[in-house]
């Protein structure tokens, strides 16, 4: 069907690596759980429920939309879904709530989905007139607009320097706050046009990005507080996978990989001197790389699949407990 036109970005791989935890729990003889902490429309669960039909997904999302056409499209798996209006940082919780102690995989398909672009009321594009929205969740939090309007200078020069990578953040924060002063920030193509006046003639256009890109970029992180969620909910999820589960990551941006990387380098060396004759089990590495540095997606898919142009795949290993 047409609303489920979405196509999940390296499925095959995901599945692939997903089912290595899979495994591991059923030599373990532990009901495999796998939990899809961005469900989105539901295409990367759908892979891995028909491809492991003893496997119970639990699906977090905290786009209400998202989890409604979600339900839709996976109904035939029945209560091998589970769906959960939750962000991914609030995992623990919803364990507990479900009575789950452990996992076997960890899935995160980071970033802005299809469903959240291509719907304009949402108002993550630059490219189409729409409210200046951004909540992936749009039952609560601050708008894009609401950071516009009300952040001090200072506070918006450092999310659009540290987020969007912007490096004229400074001018592109005073023309901000210089424009609010005559008119309210209120639609997608108004902040675009300052963009397309401020930092059009920089180094974005020299480069054919639209000038607009890394400032939306910014004000999309910054609502949906998506670096520190990312930073609280990747150690508390590798801390529930099982002895052999496993973690796939897929990032679209420079800042979401290098926490991926970091979190997962951390925990696959080993934390003693070089020189210690013996490493002992406190200091030894507890996860184990799946992929060598970061997979990306092949030339055709990319071709079919825009979106996956600038996929990072990262994946681990769970060897032991986090020291």
């Amino acid at each position: 069907m047409e609303r489920f036109a979405h196509t999940p970005v390296l499925l095959e791989r995901c599945v692939e690596l997903v089912g290595v935890g899979v495994a591991a729990a059923r030599e373990s003889g532990i009901a495999p759980v796998v939990v899809d902490g961005t469900l989105g429309m539901g295409g990367h669960a759908e892979g891995i429920l028909a491809a492991f039909p003893d496997v119970r997904v639990i699906g977090l999302d905290r786009d209400t939309d998202a989890l409604d056409r979600a339900r839709v499209r996976l109904s035939a798996f029945g209560d091998r879904l589970t769906p959960v209006h939750a962000v991914d940082d609030e995992l623990d919780d919803v364990l507990d709530d479900l009575g789950i102690d452990r996992i076997s995989s960890l899935l995160l398909d980071l970033g802005v989905s299809s469903l959240q672009l291509d719907e304009d009321e949402r108002g993550f594009s630059y490219s189409r007139p729409a409210p200046l929205d951004m909540r992936m969740d749009q039952s609560r939090g601050l708008t894009a607009a609401d950071v516009l309007n009300t952040y001090p200078e200072a506070d918006l020069v450092r999310i659009i320097r540290e987020y969007g990578e912007e490096r004229q953040a400074r001018r592109v924060a005073r023309a901000v706050v210089a424009d609010r002063e005559k008119r309210p920030w209120e639609t997608s193509d108004q902040l675009a046009g300052l963009l397309e006046r401020v930092v059009g003639d920089g180094p974005a256009k020299r480069k054919r990005s639209h000038p607009a890109k890394r400032t939306f970029q910014a004000l999309r992180i910054e609502v949906n507080r998506e670096l520190d969620s990312l930073s609280t909910a990747l150690p508390a999820a590798l801390g529930r996978l099982h002895i052999g589960g496993t973690a796939v990551i897929e990032s679209y941006q420079s800042l979401e990989d290098v926490i991926v990387k970091r979190v997962f380098t951390t925990g696959s060396r080993d934390q003693a001197p070089p020189d210690l004759p013996v490493v002992p089990d406190y200091l030894k590495a507890w996860l184990t790389p799946l992929t060598r540095g970061a997979e990306t997606a092949a030339s055709d898919e990319v071709e079919s699949n825009p979106r996956s142009a600038s996929v990072r795949l990262r994946a681990v290993q769970k060897i032991g407990e986090a020291r």
